[in-house]
């Protein structure tokens, strides 16, 4: 994975180049297993799901990684505003495979805080959320993909939010290029 950093009048953000390497849905928790990546069981309940696809077609992604501040939201913003936002920037939502690919090339991401003082409902201290399409609006179903190291253990994370939650304005997420 090729990664730079950019300093620019949206704030300083990371672009990465990601190989999707054309794993079969199989193929690919298993090398997640392989790789010791950690999962929690919402992550879990989107790679089992069938509606969670992988490309049988090898593909690079040009990627940027930006904070919700970074978009022109100092108090936060909901999800649908942050896309949009992204959107009138040229930004795309990424395929929901991107997550666990993400998650096997970004071995070298920053430790979160893993204190006990955790706010429930809010993104967790040094994660990023794959900004990719929601499976279902069903608000008890995982929305997505965020990757967290903590004690020097990677984690691929699924999440649950409604159309109404508020991100932080330090909230990172990841969206593709066009």
């Amino acid at each position: 994975m090729n990664f730079e950093s950019k300093k620019t009048g949206l704030g300083s953000f990371r672009h990465r180049t990601v190989e999707i390497c054309g794993l079969t849905k199989t193929q690919l928790i298993e090398k997640l297993q392989q790789s010791f990546i950690m999962m929690n069981e919402y992550g879990e309940k989107l790679l089992d799901d069938d509606r969670f696809m992988t490309s049988e077609i090898k593909y690079s992604l040009q990627t940027v990684e930006l904070s919700v501040g970074d978009l022109g939201f100092p108090e936060g913003a909901t999800m649908t505003r942050i896309f949009a936002k992204a959107k009138e920037l040229g930004l795309e939502l990424c395929p929901l495979e991107l997550g666990p690919y993400l998650r096997l090339e970004y071995l070298d991401q920053p430790e979160g805080y893993s204190g006990d003082s955790f706010n429930q409902n809010q993104a967790p201290s040094g994660s990023i959320t794959v900004a990719s399409e929601v499976l279902t609006e069903d608000d008890d179903f995982p929305k997505g993909f965020y990757l967290r190291k903590i004690n020097g253990v990677l984690w691929l994370r699924g999440y649950r939010c409604d159309h109404l939650h508020v991100w932080n304005s330090d909230d990172h997420f990841i969206f593709c290029q066009k």
